[in-house]
């Protein structure tokens, strides 16, 4: 029914490609990429699917040609999953110790962590993932294991991706309409997290911003864990749109505009500077200006830019950047965008490729393949804890994690 123990896929349906990619883990546990398939998206719009139909047809052929590659047949998938409908919340669970000796016992932690996991959510939504944070005891931070210390109150921090129910079962619906399983949904911002950050990064501190087509996952991690992650439903799609507008040409011009001339920042070299597209399909030639076309895009990446600091400032969190900011997705290739975020964060940034990872070298130097090479490495760390039961939580209708028993594995 499944794929052979040691091949891992990874399936993420993106806004502008359908991406297949199949790893093994070998006999020292290193996971090698030996196949990817993609195809162009589409039926997705702003990381959901909007014409199932479609979707299918562009899954399946992802699907056959990372079967090709690999030449293996693929029976399952990891699944990644975004939309503006994801979030994320910390709930802290407390626990007083009532022992006469004031001795944190084993029963003390499990209730703090109960408690922790008692989290109110909006209705109809469920939780994705949940990864637990170091202890408190009487205030003091970071302790790793409390049981054996003296105090009279344990504390932990629980932080939760939560997203709709019925919108993620749209996309499970349509793998499975091709005879697929989902082994696991996977949030997009997580997976491009496990694919680009070192350990020593996720140590430090530092923000993953995955610019796909139709949204932006970002996610922060802080002290090895997850601080806080989110959805912007703005994407290298959204700068296309703008220049279609600002320049009064068609999409499919603006699209090669971009591709062509783009930037995030304006060129000092290129101002009054101007091309003239080719007169095509009953389309009129016309004369663009590239100093007015880079100001457009840099209006849009810095309104996302800023949009994503703003929050992450009012979460308290731009001082756990300590190792900056890693962007990857397709849209991260626009010429000077690091520059961009750098200006808005004011932190050190980077473009990620995929680290620990061996096998197809141009997959893994290429920042729009990180979100479906992460979807392979979280399903190595998942096949690392077989027998799955409920480790990591049950499957509501074998496909969702519930949140008893669910414990962190990032």
């Amino acid at each position: 029914m499944f794929n052979s123990p040691s091949v891992i896929v990874g399936l993420e349906i993106g806004t502008s490609k359908i991406c297949a990619v199949v790893g093994e883990v070998n006999e020292s546990d290193e996971l090698n990429i030996t196949g990817i398939g993609q195809c162009r998206s589409r039926g997705v719009r702003k990381g959901e699917i909007v014409d199932s139909g479609r979707a299918e047809e562009d899954i399946r052929v992802a699907i056959a040609e990372a079967e090709q590659m690999a030449d293996v047949e693929i029976r399952s998938v990891y699944l990644g999953v975004t939309g503006s409908h994801i979030a994320s919340l910390v709930n802290r669970g407390v626990h007083p110790v009532v022992s006469a000796d004031r001795e944190i016992s084993n029963d003390d932690v499990e209730d703090a962590i109960k408690n922790a996991k008692a989290v109110r959510l909006p209705a109809d939504n469920e939780i994705l993932h949940a990864t637990r944070h170091h202890f408190m005891v009487d205030g003091q931070e970071g302790i790793v294991d409390p049981v054996g210390m003296l105090g009279s109150r344990v504390e932990i921090d629980m932080h939760v991706i939560h997203g709709n129910i019925n919108r993620l079962q749209n996309p499970i619906r349509s793998v499975k309409n091709l005879q697929l399983e989902v082994d696991s949904v996977v949030f997009n911002g997580l997976a491009a997290a496990l694919s680009v950050l070192t350990p020593e990064q996720r140590r430090m501190g530092a923000l993953v911003i995955d610019i796909g087509g139709g949204v932006t996952n970002y996610i922060v991690y802080g002290g090895g864990a997850i601080k806080h992650a989110g959805v912007l439903a703005v994407g290298g799609d959204h700068l296309t749109n703008d220049l279609a507008y600002g320049l009064k040409v068609p999409l499919k011009r603006a699209e090669q505009l971009k591709v062509d001339y783009g930037a995030a920042l304006v060129t000092d070299s290129i101002r009054g500077q101007t091309v003239t597209t080719v007169a095509e399909l009953g389309l009129p030639s016309k004369t663009i200006n590239l100093e007015h076309l880079q100001h457009i895009m840099s209006l849009r990446v810095e309104e996302m830019f800023q949009l994503i600091e703003q929050e992450i400032a009012a979460a308290g969190l731009l001082n756990y950047l300590s190792a900056g900011v890693v962007l990857c997705g397709g849209a991260s290739r626009v010429p000077r965008i690091q520059e961009a975020a750098e200006r808005v964060f004011q932190l050190p940034v980077t473009l990620g490729r995929a680290n620990s990872i061996s096998g197809i070298k141009s997959a893994l130097d290429q920042p729009e393949f990180a979100t479906a090479i992460g979807l392979v490495r979280f399903g190595s760390f998942q096949e690392k804890r077989k027998p799955r039961a409920t480790s990591l939580g049950s499957v509501i209708k074998e496909t969702f994690f519930s949140f008893r028993d669910r414990k962190s594995v990032v």
